[in-house]
C-alpha cells in the first residue's frame, strides 16, 4: 500500500530553490532515512508531508487512512499546561483514561475511589498492554515530573517530552502511521538512543527521519535519500552501501561531466561559425548546444576531503593532572584523579548527564579551579574549545569577515596556505555563501562556523564537547577526515558512537560520585563489556534491569490466586528473542572451533579465539537457563 506519492514536486525558499521536480513514493513498512546539508531543504520537505508548509508546484498525494505524526526539531507546546496534559493531549478515550490514571499517581492521591475507578476505565477499555508501554516510554526518556510545567523544561527535557507525545501518540488506534522523525536522538544520551533504536525496530511502523548519528540511521533503516543540487537520489540498503553507490554515482557523474565538455568544445566552435542569419535551419542544433553547455559546466562537489594540517608545536609537556579533587556541595565530580597526557592522545568521555564532563573539561582549560591538588599545563600547548554554547558573536558580520578577524591564512604541513576563502569553502560554505550575514544563518550553519572558527586558530590540543549535535552528515564527514590526521591531542565528549568509535584509542568513564575510569578501547568495546556485566548480574540476582526505575503504577487490583504466573506479552517477546540468539551463538560456537583446527594461527589469535569461546559458553549457559524458566510458562 502507497502512503504517500510525490510527483514532480518543487520548493523554493527566497530565492533558493531547494528541490526541483522531484518524485518519490513512501510505502507501508519502509524505513528511510533522508541524508543532505543544513539549508538544502530537509526540514522544509518532512513539514510539507506533515500538511505544515505548501508546495510551489507538483502534485502530493497523501493516502486518506493514513495518521502522519511528524517529531519536529523545534517542538511545540501548550506552554502553561503541565507535562502530564501535553503528552496526553490527544483525544481519545484511552488518552482520557491514561491522563487521568497518571495524574492520580503523579498526586499520590489516597483517594481510593478514584484510583479504583481509572483502575476500572483502563480494564474496561482493555487497555493494560498499552499502559506498560507508556510507562516504558516515559521511564526510558527519564520523563518523572509529570506535573511541571512545560515552559519551566530545559531544550533536552522539551525534546524527549516531544518525543514520548509523539511515540504514545502513535499508539492510539492508528493502523496506518507514517511517522516523520527530524533529529529524534539529539539531547538523548546513549541508552536512550540505543532504546530508541530498539524501539523503533520492535513496531510496526512506516518511517521517515532525518538523523546525524550514522550506527542508528544503519540499525533502523533500509533505504537512504539524499537531498543534494535540488535533486533527490535513493539507495536501497544500509549507510555503508550509501556510500559505495554514491562514490559510483559521483564517478559517473564526473565521467559524463567530461564527455558533455568535449562534445560542448565541439559544438561551441561550431556555433561561432555560423553566420547570424542563419538562424532557422540550424535552430534545434542551437537548443541542443545549450542543453550540452547546462551538462558540461555541473559541478560535482565530492565532500570526502582531506586536509593536512600543519600544527603549531607541541612540547614534550602537555598535561598533568595530580591528585585532583572537585566538588560542588554533597556533589563529588572528581576524587584524586591523576593523569599525564602524551602526544597524539585521543581520549573519549562518556558518562551520565550531570555526572561532570564538562565541568572536567573546564578545569582542564583553567576555566574553573579544582578544590585541591596539582593541573599543569604544558607551554606549548594551544587549546581548541568546541563548547556546547554556540556561537560567540559580539556585532553582526559577513561570514568571509568573522574568518579574517582570526586569521587571514591557515598553514598546511607541506608549506602552503589556505586563504580564509578557501577553509570557508572546504567546510561546506560556497564562495556565493561567503558574503552572507551570520545573523542569516540556520542554526546548524551556525554550529558549522563555530567548529570553523575553532579549527582555524590552528590548536594543538582540541576538546570537543558535543560536536555532533545540529551537524548534517556531509559535515561530519568533513569533519572526521579532519579529525582522522589532526596530530595533537583530542579530547571528544559526544553520544554520537559512531563518531567516538572512530576517532577515540580510550575513553575516560564517568561513573559518578567522583570515580573516573579508564577503558581501553573505544563505545562499542565498552558498551559489550557492559552488556555481559548486566546479563552476569542478571543471572546472579534475577533482576531484569539495573537502571534506576521511576515510581510503578499501582498495580491491577486482583484476587491471590496458587495459579502459575501468566506468561506475558513481555516474556514472549524475551523468549523469542533468546531462541534466536542461542541458535547465532552455537552457529558462532561452531566457526571458532573450525578456526582453531587452523594449523597457520599464531598464539595470540589461538588466545583470542580459545578467550571467545570461553565467553559464548558462558553466554549460552545463561540464556538457555533463562529459556527453560520462561519455557515452563508456555502452556
Amino acid at each position: 500500500m502507497h502512503y504517500v506519492s510525490a510527483d514532480r514536486i518543487s520548493k523554493t525558499y527566497g530565492i533558493k530553490p531547494l528541490f526541483t521536480n522531484i518524485t518519490f513514493h513512501i510505502s507501508e513498512g519502509d524505513k528511510i532515512a533522508l541524508i543532505a546539508r543544513n539549508g538544502s531543504g530537509k526540514s522544509t520537505l518532512l513539514k510539507i508531508l506533515a500538511g505544515k508548509d505548501t508546495l510551489d508546484d507538483g502534485t502530493l498525494w497523501v493516502h486518506k487512512d493514513v495518521t502522519v505524526a511528524l517529531f519536529e526539531q523545534e517542538p511545540q507546546f501548550a506552554e502553561e499546561l503541565s507535562v502530564l496534559d501535553n503528552i496526553f493531549h490527544y483525544r481519545h478515550p484511552v488518552a482520557e483514561a491514561m491522563r487521568n490514571y497518571e495524574k492520580i499517581l503523579a498526586d499520590g492521591s489516597k483517594d481510593h475511589v478514584a484510583l479504583s475507578a481509572a483502575l476500572a476505565k483502563i480494564d474496561e477499555l482493555g487497555a493494560w498492554d498499552f499502559e506498560a508501554k507508556v510507562h516504558q516510554i516515559l521511564n526510558k526518556l527519564n520523563i518523572k515530573e509529570l506535573d511541571q510545567k512545560v515552559k519551566t523544561l530545559s531544550g533536552g527535557q522539551r525534546k524527549r517530552v516531544a518525543l514520548a507525545q509523539v511515540l504514545i501518540d502513535i499508539g492510539f488506534e492508528h493502523k496506518h502511521v507514517l511517522l516523520i522523525m527530524d533529529e529524534p536522538t539529539n539531547h538523548l544520551d546513549v541508552g536512550m538512543v540505543e532504546w530508541l533504536e530498539n524501539y523503533l525496530n520492535q513496531q510496526k511502523v512506516t518511517l521517515l527521519m532525518v538523523t546525524h548519528d550514522r550506527y542508528f540511521l544503519e540499525d533502523v533503516c533500509d533505504e537512504i535519500w539524499e537531498l543534494d543540487n535540488e535533486v533527490l537520489y535513493t539507495y536501497e540498503g544500509d549507510y555503508q552501501s550509501y556510500l559505495e553507490k554514491k562514490a559510483a554515482r559521483i564517478e559517473n557523474t564526473i565521467a559524463n561531466i567530461d564527455k558533455a565538455r568535449n562534445q560542448f568544445r565541439k559544438e561551441l566552435e561550431w556555433m561561432r561559425k555560423q553566420p547570424k542569419a542563419r538562424t532557422t535551419k540550424s535552430k534545434s542544433r542551437q537548443d541542443n548546444f545549450y542543453e550540452i553547455e547546462t551538462k558540461a559546466k555541473q559541478k560535482v562537489v565530492d565532500n570526502q576531503v582531506e586536509l593536512q594540517m600543519k600544527m603549531s608545536r607541541l612540547g614534550g609537556k602537555i598535561a598533568e593532572l595530580k591528585k585532583v579533587y572537585k566538588s560542588y556541595g554533597d556533589k563529588v565530580i572528581l576524587k584524586g584523579f591523576d593523569y599525564t597526557f602524551k602526544k597524539g592522545e585521543r581520549i573519549g568521555i562518556i558518562g551520565k548527564n550531570g555526572a561532570g564532563k564538562s565541568t572536567f573539561l573546564q578545569m582542564l582549560q583553567g576555566l574553573e579551579q579544582q578544590d585541591s591538588g596539582k593541573i599543569n599545563i604544558g607551554e606549548t600547548v594551544v587549546f581548541g574549545n568546541f563548547s556546547q554554547q554556540g556561537l560567540e558573536i559580539k556585532e553582526d558580520m559577513r561570514l568571509i569577515e568573522f574568518v579574517k578577524n582570526i586569521a587571514e591564512n591557515f598553514p598546511l604541513a607541506d608549506g602552503s596556505t589556505l586563504t580564509a576563502s578557501q577553509f570557508l569553502t572546504l567546510f561546506l560554505f560556497p564562495p556565493e555563501q561567503q558574503y552572507t550575514y551570520l545573523s542569516k544563518l540556520s542554526g546548524g550553519e551556525k554550529k558549522r562556523l563555530q567548529l570553523l572558527a575553532v579549527l582555524f586558530r590552528n590548536p594543538n590540543f582540541l576538546i570537543l564537547d558535543e560536536p555532533t549535535n545540529d551537524l548534517d552528515l556531509p559535515t561530519l564527514s568533513v569533519l572526521e577526515n579532519f579529525l582522522d590526521d589532526f596530530p595533537g591531542c583530542l579530547v571528544i565528549v559526544s553520544h554520537d558512537r559512531y563518531f567516538m568509535d572512530r576517532l577515540v584509542d580510550h575513553l575516560f568513564v564517568f561513573e559518578g560520585d567522583g570515580v573516573v575510569r579508564d577503558f581501553p578501547g573505544n563505545y562499542s568495546t565498552y558498551r559489550i563489556e557492559e552488556r555481559a556485566k548486566e546479563k552476569k548480574t542478571t543471572l546472579i540476582t534475577g533482576t531484569k534491569n539495573m537502571e534506576p526505575e521511576a515510581p510503578k503504577p499501582v498495580p491491577k487490583p486482583v484476587a491471590p490466586t496458587p495459579e502459575k504466573k501468566k506468561f506475558s506479552f513481555k516474556d514472549k517477546r524475551e523468549y523469542d528473542q533468546l531462541e534466536k540468539e542461542i541458535a547465532a551463538l552455537e552457529a558462532e560456537k561452531v566457526t571458532i572451533t573450525e578456526k582453531m583446527m587452523d594449523a597457520n594461527l599464531n598464539y595470540d589469535q589461538i588466545q583470542q579465539l580459545s578467550n571467545r569461546m570461553v565467553h559464548i559458553t558462558q553466554l549460552l549457559e545463561e540464556k538457555e537457563m533463562r529459556w527453560l524458566e520462561l519455557s515452563e510458562y508456555i502452556a
